[in-house]
C-alpha cells in the first residue's frame, strides 16, 4: 500500500495537464510549483480546479484503500505520507514535484467531513485575509492536528506526521514570508 500510495503520488497532474493543452511547463513557470496555485497562475481556473481535484484525490484514495483492509491509523498515517512524498518527489518526473497541500487534504478527507469543512475554512479565511496561498497552507495544516485531536483523536500521530511534512516542504516560502517577498494570489478577475 505505501509503494502504490508513493506511485499515484507521483503522478502530476499539473505536469500533464499543461503538456496536454500546450501550456508551459510548471516546473519552469510562475512560481515553478507543479501544483494548483501555479496553475491558475500560468493558466486558468478550470485547469487550475481540475490539477486540484486530481491531487486530492490521489490522497484520498490510497488511504480510504487501506482504511477499507483495516490498516492501524499509525500506518495510514504512513501511507499518506507515501503519497504526499510522491506528489513532493515524484518518480515520473526527476523527482520535482510540488508542494502537496492539496494531496493533504486529499489524505485527511477520509477522516471525515467535520474535518475537511475546518481545514477549508482555516485555509479561505488566512488566504482571503492575508492573499497568502503559503502561509494558508502553512497555517492549515499546523491547525490539522488539533482539529483531529478535537474530532477523531485516534487519527492525531498520523495528522503530526503529515503537518510536519508539509511544514517543511514550505521552508523557502516561510523564508520569504519572513523578509516579505512572498507572491500573493489574487481572487478577482485581473
Amino acid at each position: 500500500m505505501v509503494v502504490m500510495a508513493y506511485l499515484v503520488g507521483s503522478i502530476s497532474s499539473a505536469i500533464l495537464l499543461c503538456k496536454l493543452l500546450s501550456l508551459p511547463d510548471p516546473r519552469s513557470a510562475g512560481s515553478n510549483n507543479p501544483g494548483a496555485t501555479n496553475v491558475l497562475r500560468i493558466s486558468n481556473k478550470f485547469v487550475a480546479a481540475s490539477v486540484l481535484i486530481f491531487d486530492i484525490l490521489k490522497g484520498t484514495l490510497p488511504v480510504w484503500a487501506g482504511y477499507f483492509l483495516g490498516i492501524e491509523p499509525v500506518y495510514l498515517g504512513v501511507i499518506a505520507l507515501a503519497a504526499c512524498l510522491g506528489h513532493m518527489y515524484p518518480i515520473f518526473f526527476n523527482f520535482e514535484g510540488g508542494k502537496a497541500v492539496a494531496t493533504a487534504f486529499g489524505v485527511l478527507l477520509p477522516i471525515g467531513l467535520d474535518l475537511a469543512g475546518l481545514l477549508i475554512l482555516t485555509w479561505l479565511i488566512v488566504a482571503k485575509t492575508t492573499r497568502y496561498s503559503s502561509l494558508a497552507a502553512i497555517v492549515t495544516v499546523s491547525m490539522a492536528p488539533l482539529y483531529t485531536w478535537l474530532l477523531k483523536p485516534i487519527y492525531v500521530i498520523p495528522v503530526l506526521m503529515l503537518s510536519g511534512l508539509i511544514i517543511f516542504r514550505h521552508k523557502e516560502n516561510i523564508i520569504r514570508l519572513i523578509q516579505g517577498s512572498e507572491s500573493k494570489i489574487s481572487f478577482t478577475k485581473k
